[in-house]
């Protein structure tokens, strides 16, 4: 029987919420504008979804070896890990360009 690993998972959850607790203290996105930021994050993923479907669709883009991840795929070649990377990526450079306008204001 082979052991599912969900570390990289649960770091990228991790990360998440330490994102979201630097918004919520410095009421940045989610906590001040809920509905904009998850209209922002999301689109942010569509377009980086389409962008890693289009690379796997061409062969680009594939799932090398790796012990880290679960092996739960939500689409050929792409990792559920994936998901959680993207909603990272995309809330926390929301975050950080949030917090660099506030702070240059």
């Amino acid at each position: 029987m082979e052991l599912i690993s969900f570390g990289y998972l649960f770091a990228l959850i991790f990360s998440i919420i330490g994102t979201s607790l630097i918004d919520r203290k410095h009421g940045l996105a989610l906590f001040v504008s809920p509905i904009a930021t998850i209209v922002a994050v999301s689109v942010g993923v569509a377009v980086f979804l389409a962008w890693d479907l289009l690379g796997i669709g061409l062969g680009i883009f594939f799932i090398g070896p790796a012990e880290h991840v679960s092996g739960i795929l939500i689409a050929p070649e792409l990792p559920l890990e994936e998901l959680f990377f993207l909603i990272l990526l995309s809330y926390s450079t929301l975050v950080v360009y949030r917090l660099a306008e506030k702070r240059l204001r």
